[in-house]
């Protein structure tokens, strides 16, 4: 889509004004210009669009609101970029200036990881800066899907990622209502959403990220445009958003809506799909670059009724066999204790890797040593996975030595190709559990209105 095509159709057909916000990142990118070339924008207005999409005007404005943003500032030297690591802290989110929607970005935790990063993603320079924020390890992401009318919040919803933050929103599996947000961190999102739809000036559909821990809460960043997440609020609530967001961006006025996510009895979960399977070679991990192409919604009388449904639909399937275990570093082999008495209690085997396989051992667990792919040596993980006597791969990624690291992608790359359900990340793994534990023999099959 380019300005030159959409100035044709607006020519050819003579409308009151277009609307942008309803066509992903490219129209929000070109109403500015639009603007310029006197085409009518209807809704929030273009110079308002820019003070949101511009990170320099857009942290201006939070600042003068006192709203709590990550540290972050735009560098143009390593020198300069080792210097603002040091003074925030590793780890940090590193992004170049010339991409967008995630590309290229990576969390980096030390200086040696700075270097290698910036020498491989661009040349940094004035013409190419890059974009260095604080990444905050173990918060929640939380996002906020709303509709302004002339800067005042008229209808929100807030959603929380199943996973902590790290993982990019369009892979997140994401939650409504919040399932583990304290009430006082709910109410400050809602006052800061309130804030910056006054301060923008909104009428029409925007989406919010934001970020807390210990019930402290950091905007990542506003979209002023429908997200990606707009439908799926919009089921679960009952509440068609983009219907209120037109009639207010033309000018009527639908009835307010009082109720809140509170007043639900079920709770919805959207779950990422992904296809990996038709990408060869590439690292089936979740990270801060997006790879989903698709996801799958489900509603549940409780959060693991609809977090398991979810998870079904795209494909998992609940382990009968045997699960494989290589849980990362030894503070998340720990945080998956009470998931793996779970699992004992199902009767299913268990399988690991030489760390993982201590630690269990130690904690009174009968598991069995698989040798990694690379050693040749049996028994083999990838025999036992090529044998169909492993139905769930839980491989949680870590920094640590090359020859692992190499080993935990061929271990990831082979689940895929095997088509043997997969999980890189400790909150799924350990919502995954709770829910087969839950819910396996007790999902209910009801129809969107049988949901009230």
């Amino acid at each position: 889509m380019s300005m030159e095509r959409v100035l044709d159709i607006y020519e050819k057909e003579s409308p009151e004004g277009i609307i942008v916000s309803v066509g992903g990142q490219i129209p929000n990118n070109l109403a500015v210009k639009l603007h310029k070339q006197g085409v009518k924008i209807i809704g929030t207005s273009p110079e308002m669009i820019d003070n949101a999409e511009s990170r320099h005007k857009f942290s201006a404005i939070l600042d003068r609101e006192n709203i709590d943003q990550p540290d972050w500032e735009e560098l143009t030297s390593f020198e300069t970029a080792k210097e603002f690591c040091n003074k925030v802290g590793y780890p940090v989110l590193i992004r170049p200036s010339y991409v967008l929607s995630g590309a290229a970005m990576s969390i980096v935790l030390s200086e040696d990881e700075l270097e290698l990063f910036l020498k491989k993603a661009s040349d940094i320079s004035s013409e190419h800066p890059v974009v260095i924020s604080k990444f905050i390890t173990d918060a929640r992401e939380i996002e906020v899907d709303a509709v302004a009318d002339n800067g005042e919040l008229f209808v929100y919803a807030i959603s929380e990622h199943v996973e902590n933050a790290g993982v990019h929103s369009g892979d997140a599996t994401i939650v409504l209502p919040p399932q583990r947000l304290y009430l006082e961190t709910m109410r400050r999102i809602k006052m800061i959403t309130k804030k910056i739809a006054k301060a923008l000036e909104i009428t029409g559909p925007f989406n919010m990220q934001f970020i807390a821990k210990d019930n402290e809460v950091k905007v990542i960043e506003c979209n002023l445009r429908a997200s990606r997440s707009f439908p799926f609020v919009s089921k679960v609530l009952k509440q068609n958003f983009i219907d209120i967001a037109t009639q207010l961006m033309i000018g009527k006025k639908p009835h307010r809506i009082d109720k809140s996510s509170f007043d639900l009895d079920y709770v919805g979960v959207k779950a990422p799909q992904f296809s990996f399977t038709r990408l060869k070679g590439s690292d089936p991990v979740l990270g801060v670059e997006m790879s989903s192409t698709g996801e799958v919604a489900c509603l549940g009388d409780d959060f693991n009724e609809a977090f398991l449904k979810s998870v079904l639909s795209i494909g998992f399937r609940i382990p009968e066999k045997g699960i494989l275990l290589s849980t990362g570093p030894l503070r998340k082999k720990a945080e998956f204790l009470e998931e793996m008495k779970m699992l004992q209690k199902l009767g299913i085997d268990f399988y690991a890797t030489e760390g993982t396989y201590k630690f269990y051992k130690e904690n009174n667990f009968d598991i069995k040593l698989l040798n990694r792919p690379f050693t040749k040596l049996e028994p083999n993980i990838l025999t036992y996975m090529e044998n169909g006597k492993i139905d769930l791969v839980l491989n949680i990624p870590k920094n640590n030595e090359k020859d692992e690291l190499e080993s935990d992608y061929f271990i990831r790359r082979k689940a895929v190709d095997l088509n043997i359900p997969l999980i890189t990340n400790i909150q799924v793994a350990k919502r995954f559990v709770k829910s087969i534990y839950y819910s396996n023999d007790k999902l209910h099959i009801k129809s969107w209105a049988e949901y009230k």
